[in-house]
């Protein structure tokens, strides 16, 4: 019998699946600890929590499971329009902002199509493309910023799309304002770029990329529930894009693809500014404690302007594996090109001072 394979489409024998952090509970099945027993400073995900009005509305919503949810999620898309000068028509949701990668992928990608990117940029951004026989063309990044210009100067007539992701994950690393002007001057009108904002609300002071959307430029921009809202469960998140663009976007979408509870928790989160205060504050003393520890150690690390931090300790999946043992989750670099590194997220002050324990340890 001849393998299915050679039904399949070919470009996913190439496909290397996306490997989340390392959930709490299969550790706990694997090495026979308890669930609370162990950290996970993985996944950059909210140590706090959602905001407590999320909670509530996503209990008020319970007894409605039986009915599908709003398939355009007006309530959700106006709030968030309002909340940026926008239209409705400007927002769209997605299953996680990474449908919306998977979106546009739908929208503009093909075989012989091409995808820049930075090296050390999100891998999901090479996945996507390589599902649709697209090429990605990486750019070194120096410093483990993204390089505008050498990003601009790779544009060919296959470019359908450039990501940009800012702040950078795994990096943590920022590209300011001007830089960003003088890339989008450069940008031809056939490539849409896509800023990935995952952790724009961990700025204090963020670039304006609306602009470019309000100048009627074919940018689309990705932000999410996930990080400063503590909704990752609940897999929502929207894009931003000039409204011809966004429907294009639009009528790749499945129905219902955000679902009821996600959307009201969502729509409160949204709205629900101590929470996020709260968030940020816990987030900037946790990112200064990893930095001051790692400098005292002598460890190199990248500034982070987001909720986590990447170290090099010289073999990154040792460590994780040893910490895996001792109940702590971090997130070993390998995919991401850098062996000797981890990423830590930043989670409540007593689990940052254990990751600092027992990295002290590690090294001894």
């Amino acid at each position: 019998m001849s393998s299915i394979w050679n039904q399949a489409n070919q470009q996913l024998r190439d496909l290397v699946s996306y490997e989340p952090g390392k959930p709490i509970e299969e550790v706990a099945r694997e090495l026979g600890l308890k669930p609370s027993e162990i950290i996970k400073l993985a996944s950059n995900e909210n140590p706090l929590g959602p905001s407590p009005k999320a909670i509530a509305a996503m209990q008020s919503m319970l007894d409605q499971s039986h009915i599908y949810p709003d398939g355009g999620g007006y309530k959700l898309r106006t709030a968030i329009a309002e909340k940026f000068g926008l239209e409705m028509g400007n927002v769209i949701l997605g299953n996680g902002s990474n449908e919306i990668i998977e979106f546009i992928g739908h929208a503009f990608l093909h075989p012989g199509a091409e995808v820049v990117t930075a090296k050390h940029a999100f891998v999901v951004y090479k996945l996507m493309a390589t599902l649709f026989g697209a090429r990605t063309v990486e750019v070194p990044d120096p410093g483990f910023t993204h390089d505008l210009e050498a990003m601009a100067d790779a544009i060919t007539p296959a470019t359908k799309e450039i990501f940009i992701a800012n702040p950078n994950n795994p990096t943590g690393t920022l590209v300011e304002q001007a830089a960003l002007d003088k890339f989008m001057d450069r940008v031809p009108e056939h490539v849409v770029v896509v800023f990935d904002e995952a952790y724009y609300e961990f700025l204090d002071n963020p670039p304006d990329t609306l602009r470019y959307l309000r100048e009627g430029r074919n940018v689309v921009i990705l932000r999410t529930f996930s990080k400063i809202q503590g909704l990752a469960a609940l897999r929502i998140g929207y894009g931003l894009a000039r409204r011809e663009l966004a429907d294009i976007i639009q009528k790749t979408r499945q129905p219902f693809n955000a679902n009821a509870l996600a959307q009201a928790a969502a729509l409160a989160g949204l709205a629900d500014e101590e929470h996020q205060q709260r968030t940020r504050d816990v987030n900037r003393e946790g990112r200064a404690y990893f930095e001051q520890s790692f400098a005292e150690m002598g460890l190199e690390y990248v500034p982070s302007h987001a909720n986590f931090v990447l170290v090099k300790v010289g073999d990154g999946d040792d460590l994780f594996q040893k910490f895996l043992r001792q109940g702590m989750i971090v997130r070993a670099m390998r995919a991401y090109q850098l062996p000797e590194w981890v990423r830590v997220s930043v989670g409540t002050m007593p689990q940052n001072q254990r990751f600092i324990q027992l990295l002290r340890q590690y090294l001894a």
